[in-house]
């Protein structure tokens, strides 16, 4: 296998050399791509090193199997023609395709099958946030047809990028320093604050994000289903959260819904919110008891990872619960490779 990264230098890109690497990606060759800024850096991979090649209109991708794209989506529609002119499979991060109906848009573990029919060449990576909500929903929806969605994210720096990542950093050092917080990346200062805004605003008064949670989540699972977002800036480096309330046709309960999570592929189910014993003798309850997902342990990690599972008792069909999962991982890289794992394990790479 002849393998691209196309972003090597960014944040995403660094995050598929690591996952390729954990996972033992069948790689004969390896080549990296990048703009004139990242173009000359040098990266070790599994002992070798690899210098990024400027990316650039040509035959670079002649006999490159699979490329994959997290370089923005002005770069991957403008590099796609390039990308797949000589039969490479092209398994893009950005949103540039992600609704074109002739793309498909891929959660291997709810619809993998979708990647087979790519008459462009490209395959869509969904957004982060909706990756690892349909992970947990998907489980759900055998159990009974999801009707509606409503979902608050919790998203992290990450998503930005490691630009936004460092700029966080930066601005807890300036702040407990006395000085000014420099803002650049988001729309205000993110250390001890929250900011109820992720990419830019639609007509609808909803954002960018917020319908990609809407538009993306009926395509991957095939659904009806509505989804209204909320999606908030917080300030924390790795690792989304999520809210999630579902109504479906028939009544789900919490058992029912912990026993298909605990079951479902890339799902790890955290949830044993109550400590009795303690509360009762009016001591503080000990941490084993305190079951349930945090970015700060789930930062890393392949799976997504879903507690405070419960009846919504604000709606007799209604279920809600709460997932954490790494953004850069399997919000983006890991999702990616998933997909790359599947076509060569049904030999259907080209």
């Amino acid at each position: 296998m002849k393998i691209a990264i196309v972003g090597a230098s960014g944040a995403v890109g660094q995050e598929f050399l690591r996952v390729l690497d954990e996972r033992n990606f069948p790689i004969d060759e390896l080549v990296l791509f990048g703009s004139e800024r990242s173009a000359g850096r040098t990266y070790t991979f599994r002992g070798k090193p690899h210098t990024v090649q400027l990316l650039r209109q040509g035959d670079d991708f002649k006999g490159i199997d699979i490329a994959f794209v997290s370089a923005g989506g002005g770069t991957s529609k403008d590099f796609a023609d390039t990308i797949t002119r000589h039969g490479t499979v092209m398994i893009d991060n950005s949103s540039a395709f992600r609704m074109d109906p002739d793309v498909p848009l891929v959660v291997p573990e709810c619809n993998a099958e979708d990647a087979l029919n790519r008459p462009r060449g490209i395959i869509a990576n969904p957004n982060c946030t909706t990756i690892m909500m349909v992970v947990c929903l998907q489980p759900l929806e055998r159990l009974s047809h999801i009707k509606r969605i409503h979902v608050a994210s919790y998203q992290a720096a990450s998503g930005a990028g490691a630009v936004a990542m460092a700029e966080l950093e930066q601005q807890y050092r300036e702040v407990l320093d006395g000085q000014p917080a420099t803002v650049g990346k988001f729309a205000y200062q993110l250390a001890y604050n929250v900011i109820p805004q992720i990419d830019v605003f639609t007509d609808n008064g909803y954002t960018k994000e917020e319908m990609k949670m809407f538009n993306e989540t009926r395509k991957i699972m095939h659904t009806d289903a509505a989804c209204s977002a909320m999606c908030v800036r917080v300030p924390s480096l790795r690792s989304h959260s999520e809210a999630v309330w579902i109504e479906t046709e028939q009544p789900i309960t919490p058992e029912q819904a912990r026993q298909a999570l605990a079951q479902a592929p890339g799902v790890t189910v955290l949830d044993n919110p109550t400590a009795p014993t303690h509360a009762d003798k009016g001591e503080a309850p000990a941490l084993a008891d305190l079951r349930y997902p945090m970015p700060l342990f789930t930062a890393s990690e392949d799976d997504v990872f879903v507690g405070r599972i419960r009846a919504d008792i604000a709606n007799p069909n209604g279920l809600t619960f709460w997932l954490c999962g790494d953004q850069i991982k399997k919000g983006a890289a890991l999702n990616a490779v998933q997909i790359a794992e599947y076509l060569i394990r049904v030999g259907n790479v080209k």
